[in-house]
């Protein structure tokens, strides 16, 4: 799969950047799968601090659309039409490789009752939460969150429940993570007015 991204990252030759539509055009079939693993990798990428206000939102609206039962993918033109470094994400998808290739290794069809059509929703409106940790722009909320759906679209492009479950739980404790920071947060602000 990471050969995949690769050759999606290397196409159309020397542009030093590509569109969104034409990276998940290349990519084929099980469109929300690979939009989640393409814009998740796209918030792995090193980033000031509030980024994900802009880079989570494609996720909000891919696993919206999954949670809802979509059958094709949409994404609005703005999105579709943004351009991505070809060497950022190149550099992304070659670092992760080390840490993805493991998981690769391990995936294959396995608990295919998670596959159901009703089931894909429940999964697409977990993964949707996950998104909204990911775009919460606070500390320690952001790479975890990426990880998370990183594994879990592995896990639904291979159709492989158990890593899917992992993927989740990972997605699960990231959202916990996101809402202790916010309290944190929040606890602080109401302190400091008191």
């Amino acid at each position: 799969m990471s050969r995949s991204l690769l050759r999606a990252a290397n196409q159309r030759g020397e542009e030093e950047s590509v569109s969104v539509e034409a990276v998940l055009a290349s990519l084929g079939d099980r469109s929300f799968s690979w939009a989640i693993l393409v814009f998740a990798l796209v918030n792995l990428i090193p980033a000031p601090l509030g980024s994900t206000l802009v880079t989570a939102v494609p996720l909000l609206i891919v696993t919206a659309q999954m949670a809802l039962g979509a059958h094709h993918l949409w994404l609005p033109r703005v999105i579709a039409r943004r351009r991505v470094s070809r060497k950022a994400l190149k550099r992304a998808v070659i670092r992760l490789r080390p840490l993805v290739r493991p998981i690769e290794r391990t995936l294959k069809p396995r608990r295919p009752w998670l596959f159901t059509a009703r089931n894909e929703r429940i999964v697409g409106a977990m993964l949707f939460a996950v998104s909204v940790a990911l775009f919460t722009p606070l500390p320690l909320t952001g790479a975890f969150p990426a990880w998370s759906l990183v594994v879990s679209a592995l896990a639904l492009l291979d159709r492989d429940g158990t890593v899917l479950l992992a993927g989740l739980t990972a997605g699960a404790a990231s959202i916990a993570v996101t809402v202790a920071v916010v309290a944190a947060v929040l606890a602080g602000v109401e302190s400091f007015f008191v």
